[in-house]
């Protein structure tokens, strides 16, 4: 076995099979629960490890990645830090360019794992300007890899063959199955993953992208305004996002995400602010099925790279946020599973 293997044999146990975790609150009075996975349980902290290995390992067995090879890449933060932790445990160069108003956790972050950081202000494009600068970039360095993680099938594909399975195995081992779920649209990944997993087991399964309604940009399919939403409304709809292969767009006030998030924080469950945007949005699609339907979304990341951010400042409640309406009442439970229960040989019984 080649180093490379080894190392892949490695990150392969470090990224995936996070918990699913069963959230009891109330929701304007009434008793609810919420499934959502806990993605910071991953390598890096992120739900994009799953995309950033499994683009990586293809690139590596196709050989578009040789050993050695330099990788760059445009992002807002997330996949930037996956793709230079992975990078470099397999030896590879990374330069990542990224919009210079994104949290400095993040820029801290890429450049602890010894990446190259190329920030991008808004008067040089902001994140276009950020993909137009990393093609440039490969252009002129031979031999060099763009994950290109915005139109790459590969990235719907990690979550269709991971996540999904992952989350079926988990509600099945407690006899359920999703009726919805959700999930904030950076580069659409995970939300087509899912709906190509889930609806393939039904189609009945209602999938819904989420964005902040401060800029719509899936409703209007360019940038209009600006969100604090940090990894997700990236300026414009990403070419592996079909929205005629989804349910109807779900949209969440930036400052109730920040809220939610914090109340989640309060309660021991540190997570970012996508994550609080999940949440309510999760509420909502259960609120069109009924308030025991089983509704499932993703906590992306923890809070840690939001130290800097508003999500630390007080937040003001305006009229119609959904947040001050809930209250947290415990985790419930955290449903495992391991390799073996997903290829349904233990289907829960072991313990995981």
């Amino acid at each position: 076995m080649t180093d490379v293997q080894s190392t892949f044999r490695t990150l392969n146990r470090l990224v995936g099979f996070t918990p699913l975790l069963a959230l009891d609150v109330l929701y304007k009075g009434e008793p609810r629960r919420i499934y959502a996975k806990a993605e910071n349980f991953n390598f890096t902290g992120s739900i994009k490890d799953r995309m950033a290995l499994h683009i990586l390992r293809r690139a590596h067995a196709s050989g578009m990645l040789r050993p050695g090879a330099a990788i760059g890449e445009a992002t807002s933060g997330n996949t930037g830090i996956s793709f230079s932790a992975l990078g470099r445990a397999l030896g590879h160069p990374v330069t990542i360019f990224m919009p210079d108003w994104m949290s400095q956790e993040r820029k801290d972050l890429i450049r602890s794992f010894g990446a190259e950081v190329r920030l991008v202000s808004a008067a040089e494009g902001g994140f276009l300007g950020s993909i137009r600068l990393s093609e440039e970039w490969a252009a002129r360095t031979p031999g060099s890899f763009l994950p290109r993680q915005f139109a790459n099938e590969a990235n719907v594909e990690a979550h269709a063959t991971t996540t999904g399975p992952e989350v079926w195995a988990q509600l099945g081992s407690q006899g359920l199955s999703p009726q919805a779920f959700v999930a904030g649209v950076g580069t659409g990944g995970t939300v087509m993953g899912l709906a190509r997993f889930l609806k393939a087991q039904n189609p009945a399964i209602q999938v819904h992208p989420v964005e902040p309604s401060n800029s719509p940009t899936l409703h209007t399919g360019h940038k209009v305004g600006k969100h604090r939403i940090q990894g997700i409304s990236d300026e414009f709809i990403p070419a592996i996002v079909q929205l005629d292969q989804l349910d109807d767009i779900l949209s969440v006030d930036d400052g109730d995400a920040i809220l939610m998030a914090q109340k989640l924080a309060s309660r021991g469950l540190g997570v970012g602010i996508s994550s609080g945007a999940n949440f309510l949005a999760a509420l909502q699609a259960q609120d069109r099925l009924g308030r025991d339907a089983v509704v499932v979304t993703v906590f992306s990341d923890s809070n840690k790279k939001y130290l800097s951010t508003d999500l630390m400042k007080e937040e003001p409640a305006k009229e119609g946020f959904l947040s001050p309406q809930i209250e947290l009442i415990g985790l419930g439970h955290s449903i495992r599973v391991c390799e073996l229960c997903i290829q349904g040989k233990h289907a829960g019984a072991c313990g995981c």
